[in-house]
């Protein structure tokens, strides 16, 4: 009966031997891999230092300004005035054709442009035709005045008393003294431009002297002479014709004396400007100031509407413009910062800055660019346009910052970590990063700081014989 019992016991003791044996190996086997991961660890001791981060692109560099100048009509070459290097400025006439050689229009276009010309000077030199009409006007209305008188009062009986005869000659008198001084006002502007105001302010005052005048003389004549049969006869007739004359002289200062009508010196212009054209068909001319950098044709060519004559290019400024691709645009600010290399410049580095960033991406390939604008800072004359160019946007600057490398991090549950190594044993940290570059990044917060070691190549089976916890 006790023999069971005893075959039981060796059992027990087996298997808990065998137990043992395997506990024994697990642990070996663990102590093993931590000495083989503790072998391939990669690590380095975190420090603080200045970080640069860039966004790097290529280009083509371009002028300022860039223009490629044609022909306009049929004709031969006569004049070239400017060639490939010269310096020219806006508006020069590079080129001509000979007049002999260009259609019929543009030849008649010249001599309607004189024509053209002077009526729109009349348009805009108003201030002279305004004093004339008023000028006018005044002696028509003194004209009239005199007839009117005659015909008014010829068979009418004259009042001889003195008084009367006496007031109206008082009359005379202060009308002449006006007119004098009216004349020394007016002739003290002799020498001023018909068109000057002061001058016709002066002739109008003289005008109204002049007529009041006449109004007293016609008055004392009336009171002192009597008209004769032929007299008042030729004065029937002469009235009708002073009325006419005095009408026509008033619209004509209707129209004038508000200076011209904007409509007219509106067409005026648009005349001359389309007479103008016509004839500069006949010309190259600079529309802006630059280098010419293209030249074609000689003189005697013959030469047809668009065929090239110069290539202009403003060089003042210079000018690359690349594509950043959507995942950096919102990182890119007018303002920033650039360095600059050029596949043809060997061993220089040129400075410049972003001018402009495009608001609209465009669509390659499945890609969505966004155009950036940058200019060179300090070109010379070895940078030219359409060379390459290679360069790197600074997107920040920051100096004396604790950075940790990008291959260090990882991302654990949508957010960032790295790891520790902390007594053999790797402890996940969560960090938030700030600027980054190619290889580093700004740690701005996490319970890390300097002189922390940090594993830079995390291995997920590593990590989880280490902590025992999930892997990376």
């Amino acid at each position: 009966m006790k023999k069971p019992v005893r075959k039981k016991l060796i059992t027990w003791s087996v298997i808990a031997v065998v137990v043992l044996a395997i506990v024994a190996l697990v642990v070996v086997n663990n102590i093993n891999a931590r000495k083989a991961a503790n072998a391939t660890l990669q690590t380095q001791v975190l420090e603080k230092g200045d970080l640069v981060a860039i966004v790097g692109a290529t280009g083509t560099v371009r002028a300022n300004q860039t223009a490629t100048l044609l022909w306009q009509t049929n004709g031969r070459i006569e004049e070239i005035n400017a060639g490939v290097g010269d310096e020219v400025d806006f508006n020069e006439v590079l080129a001509s054709l000979a007049e002999s050689s260009l259609s019929q229009s543009i030849i008649l276009a010249q001599s309607d442009l004189v024509t053209a010309q002077r009526n729109l000077d009349d348009l805009l030199n108003s201030n002279s035709a305004m004093a004339q009409a008023q000028l006018n006007l005044a002696n028509a209305q003194e004209n009239y005045n005199k007839v009117r008188w005659n015909a008014v009062y010829a068979n009418q009986a004259r009042e001889t008393n003195e008084n009367t005869i006496n007031s109206a000659k008082a009359r005379v008198v202060i009308a002449q003294d006006a007119v004098e001084k009216a004349e020394d006002e007016y002739n003290r502007w002799g020498e001023a431009a018909d068109d000057n105001p002061q001058k016709a302010a002066a002739l109008s005052s003289l005008s109204n002297a002049k007529k009041e005048l006449a109004e007293a003389q016609l008055a004392l004549d009336h009171y002192t002479n009597t008209p004769d049969a032929e007299e008042v006869s030729i004065s029937q007739g002469e009235i009708a014709l002073a009325k006419a004359q005095l009408e026509d002289a008033q619209r004509e200062w209707e129209r004038l004396k508000n200076g011209p009508d904007p409509a007219d010196i509106a067409a005026a212009k648009a005349r001359v400007a389309a007479i103008e054209a016509t004839i500069n068909l006949a010309k190259i001319t600079a529309p802006f100031s630059g280098i010419i950098t293209s030249s074609s044709g000689m003189i005697g060519d013959l030469v047809n509407p668009n065929s090239e004559a110069f290539r202009i290019d403003d060089l003042s400024h210079m000018f690359v413009e690349v594509d950043i691709p959507e995942v950096d645009i919102n990182r890119i600010q007018v303002g920033q910062k650039v360095t600059l290399t050029f596949d043809a410049i060997a061993s220089t580095e040129y400075q410049g800055k972003v001018t402009e960033v495009a608001k609209i991406g465009t669509s390659s390939g499945g890609a969505v660019n966004f155009k950036v604008t940058i200019e060179v800072l300090n070109p010379d004359e070895q940078v030219m346009p359409g060379m390459t160019a290679a360069v790197n946007i600074i997107v920040s600057d920051v100096k004396n910052v604790l950075t940790v490398p990008n291959r260090a991090v990882r991302l654990v549950d949508g957010k960032r970590v790295v790891y520790l190594l902390e007594n053999g044993v790797a402890v996940k940290v969560e960090i938030e990063i700030g600027s980054s570059s190619d290889t580093l990044s700004e740690i701005i917060s996490g319970d890390i700081k300097e002189g922390d070691v940090i594993i830079l190549n995390p291995s997920t089976d590593f990590t989880s014989m280490m902590t025992g916890g999930p892997g990376f």
